[in-house]
């Protein structure tokens, strides 16, 4: 009989926190990427007033993809066709995005970066946003192959 898997999540923390401090992690450096995210959350807290775990969950909702377009060919042509997003999906893209601009952007440690563009998120602004923006704007734009839309 398979054994039941058993996961360690500390009791401050909650399953989205733990996803998103998964993707911060790099070589496996899980303590540094915690350290990470709760410095983020302590200077998301000095910046605003509320409560900075309730920011980031704002912000990756604002960040959260309904729409995403999809290769498919037909015939000998590529159609980009528009098709809705899995609710795991759009937690992972909106995660990847806010990381990964917080990556890209230069100068400062990583942690103020991160709460940069958390902050940008939650005000519906920041490279993050703008991505989702731009895939919604490209979803739109090929909403007349959504016929094709059969997978």
């Amino acid at each position: 009989m398979p054994q039941k898997r058993v996961y360690y999540i500390p009791e401050n923390s909650s399953p989205l926190q733990e996803k998103f401090i998964n993707c911060i992690m790099k070589q496996g450096k899980k303590t540094t990427a915690r350290r990470l995210f709760s410095d983020m959350l302590e200077i998301i807290g000095k910046k605003e007033s509320k409560n900075p775990q309730e920011i980031f969950l704002k912000a990756l909702e604002n960040i959260k993809p309904q729409l995403e377009i999809r290769p498919k060919r037909v015939g000998g042509a590529i159609y980009q066709i528009p098709s809705e997003v899995n609710p795991k999906r759009q937690v992972s893209l909106a995660i990847r995005w806010i990381i990964g601009a917080a990556r890209n952007t230069k100068g400062r440690r990583f942690a103020e970066k991160l709460a940069t563009e958390i902050l940008a998120a939650f005000t519906e602004q920041g490279t993050a946003f703008k991505k989702k923006e731009e895939l919604h704007r490209m979803a739109q734009a090929n909403k007349a192959f959504a016929h094709l839309a059969k997978f």
